[in-house]
């Protein structure tokens, strides 16, 4: 049993990093289940309660758990409470202008832009903007009289203090714990890349090739999230303040750097020579004198085997940085707190300097628009459908704009939206009418999957509508308005507000995705020539790391905006030409972070006696200066010519350019293996460069295994 509980922690951690989306699963539904408990409390022992208050109670703990972002507890309670204040304020005008139809659906559409328009303040400005939306929508929907406002007050305040509650003392945030939590989980992804590897020592086919990308892949986006745990450092103009910073910070910081780029090469590298499986086994469960132990054995068992010495090389070099890892990691949460001081910088003023640039140049005004116009769009035709149930379309027009970048976006997430209700509303009917008199059954299958809604948000959307459709269906049966006409006029309202934000999304303002994909592909470019020129100035080796982290978010940033052109209900041929770009961008990407660790070994330019993968082995002092020049201007080149292609450069074809096998050592001269292969990988996107034609490299200093582009 005891096994179980612990394969069962393994396999959440290695899915979810640090329980991030677990917690915010919990958070949800305890939120909601205490708050509608406490109502129900006081329905029975005190007064009745409208329905309004027990509606407003679930929205609002929803929204409490997913919008509201602020930095500290006290800025949370103060956006909750602010939150408590708009909602109750919404409701009252909504249920002052009942009356007059006509008035209540513009003051909606008003309070649509201005909820729109709040997101450019800020996680607060978006927060008390999904408020207000929601609370109109409840009042506007459910229409409590003016009298019951105070009782209907009582829903809201009930959520967004149980919502602190939970934040606060049950589900509470703590950096160590967290990323204690993330350690592990990178651990536990290195630990499954060593298995894929000792899996594949008869050989490694294509499959296995796509599976061990895979792995590297989410081993990054354990790293990743390890390090938004880690508290922010001081910049001045975006580079290391030495004076103010922790050197254990700084340590976290480059092992996790370190063990990323480690546990990447030996994939690379065991592509070529398999490392001995003792010696893999090893790496995951043995002490450092084993490893070590080991690695001598098997170097001396082949001692003119060259590609084999490089892979042994590569094990010492992840063995270790596990290592200092699990030390840094020790020293930094044992320290005092060192996230006191280093909030994010007083904004006062944005909010006028932002008012003073609202204009149609705004994209923000602009978006505002453009979920106002297709609200009402969904609002005149759900009107026509149905006069009691016209808001789901104006919801659904409203939340498909939501995180969405671009049109191809808006409509994949229309397309999301509504195949989750459909198939939602039709488990939630056949569920409903088999529980129909199990109600303990039907409150549990309820809070089971409001769980499973808000854990499977960040991965699917289409999911998260199917458990809410479910949820709402079971609502409907507990307060005996469940027929099968009202789940279907559901689904046609949602389609309506889909079809309108699809409508709206292609035809006022319409975003490119190829247009957003090109300034995606710029911010990519701005951040790989900011570490190229950062590198040769001779800037400190956390700058240089610092650099990389920017381009690996700018690479996440743009495989994100690209997603819509690569969808498979699009042109059948774009799906290829899209994954082949974003294949080679993303090597690029790894020899950034190759060649910045590469830097970052040499001890004078940090200014500590503390250093990335094998110092001492690497780079031996740093790269020479002489030698870096032509190579940064070879790179900066390949840089300049693919940011000008813009976003067409993700539907060109080009033609496959063969594999260039080349000796390269990842150990040893990692710096300048690292630079050299930036502008040859970049090259690959440039169809007009024949293959003997493409820009010649410096060759490196060094034999040693050949080593294939990961392109």
């Amino acid at each position: 049993m005891a096994m179980d509980v612990f394969s069962l922690r393994d396999w959440l951690l290695a899915n979810d990093p640090a329980f991030s989306r677990l917690r915010t699963g919990l958070r949800v539904t305890l939120s909601v289940c205490l708050s509608v408990g406490l109502l129900a409390a006081f329905h029975s022992l005190v007064a009745p309660l409208p329905k309004a208050a027990y509606a407003l109670a679930i929205t609002l703990s929803i929204q409490s758990g997913l919008s509201v972002k602020d930095a500290s507890m006290r800025e949370q309670f103060a956006t909750r409470l602010m939150g408590c204040g708009v909602c109750i304020g919404v409701v009252g005008l909504a249920a002052l202008l009942e009356g007059n139809r006509l008035a209540s659906d513009l003051a909606f559409l008003v309070l649509i832009f201005l909820a729109t328009y709040a997101r450019t303040f800020g996680p607060r400005g978006f927060a008390l903007g999904m408020f207000a939306f929601m609370s109109y929508f409840i009042g506007a929907y459910l229409r409590p009289d003016l009298g019951d406002l105070p009782a209907t007050a009582l829903g809201p305040l009930t959520a967004l203090l149980v919502g602190q509650g939970v934040r606060r003392f049950v589900l509470a945030d703590d950096w160590r714990v967290d990323l204690g939590r993330a350690v592990v989980a990178v651990e536990t992804r290195v630990d499954r890349i060593l298995a894929r590897i000792s899996a594949t020592t008869g050989g490694i086919d294509e499959r296995d090739r796509r599976q061990m990308d895979r792995q590297v892949e989410r081993l990054k986006d354990a790293v990743l999230m390890a390090e938004s745990f880690v508290p922010a450092r001081p910049e001045t103009d975006g580079r290391h303040d030495a004076e103010r910073d922790d050197p254990r910070r700084i340590a976290v910081t480059i092992c996790l750097f370190e063990l990323h780029v480690a546990a990447e090469s030996l994939v690379v590298l065991s592509r070529q020579a398999f490392p001995p499986a003792r010696l893999v086994a090893a790496l995951r469960v043995g002490s450092r004198e084993r490893v070590e132990r080991l690695a001598r054995n098997a170097a001396r068992s082949a001692p003119d085997d060259i590609y084999l010495q490089e892979t042994i090389d590569a094990c010492l070099s992840l063995d270790a940085v596990r290592r200092r890892l699990a030390v840094a990691v020790q020293r930094f949460v044992a320290a005092p707190d060192v996230s006191r001081g280093m909030e994010a910088p007083d904004n006062a003023g944005a909010v006028g300097l932002k008012l003073a640039g609202f204009t149609l140049s705004d994209p923000a005004v602009r978006t505002a628009i453009q979920i106002t116009l297709a609200s009402a769009l969904a609002m005149v035709f759900g009107l026509m459908l149905s006069r009691e149930r016209w808001f789901w379309a104006v919801l659904s027009a409203f939340l498909v704009f939501t995180n969405t970048r671009s049109r191809g976006d808006t409509a994949m997430r229309a397309v999301q939206r509504s195949i989750g209700t459909l198939f939602g509303i039709s488990v939630g009917l056949v569920a409903a009418s088999l529980l129909q008199t199990m109600t303990p059954v039907i409150l549990v299958l309820a809070a089971v999957c409001v769980f499973l809604a808000f854990y499977l948000l960040a991965i699917s959307y289409a999911a998260m509508t199917f458990f809410v459709s479910i949820v709402l269906a079971l609502v409907y049966s507990l307060i005996g308005s469940l027929t099968p006409e009202v789940l279907i006029l559901r689904l046609e309202e949602t389609v309506i507000g889909s079809l309108a934000g699809l409508a709206v999304a292609f035809l006022v303002f319409p975003a490119r995705t190829e247009t957003l994909a090109g300034e995606a592909l710029h911010r990519w470019c701005t951040a790989l020539r900011r570490l190229l020129t950062d590198a040769a100035e001779g800037r400190s080796g956390f700058d240089l790391i610092h650099r990389s982290q920017v381009l690996e978010r700018a690479y996440a940033e743009l495989s994100s905006v690209v997603r819509p052109l690569g969808s498979s209900w699009q042109l059948v041929t774009r799906p290829g030409v899209v994954r082949q770009t974003l294949m080679t961008l993303m090597t690029a990407t790894y020899w950034a972070r190759t060649f910045a660790g590469g830097l970052a070994a040499d001890p004078s330019r940090n200014g500590l006696d503390f250093h990335v993968v094998g110092a001492g082995e690497a780079d031996e002092g740093g790269l020479p200066s002489a030698q870096m020049v032509p190579l940064v201007a070879e790179a900066l080149a390949a840089v300049d010519r693919i940011e000008a292609k813009g976003g067409a450069l993700f539907l060109t074809k080009r033609m496959a350019l063969p594999r260039k096998r080349r000796h390269f050592r990842l150990s040893r001269q990692s710096s300048l293996v690292g630079l050299e292969m930036i502008a040859l990988t970049l090259s690959r996107l440039e169809p007009e460069l024949e293959a003997g034609d493409a820009p010649q490299t410096s060759p490196p200093t060094k034999p040693g295994p050949h080593q294939e582009s990961r392109a």
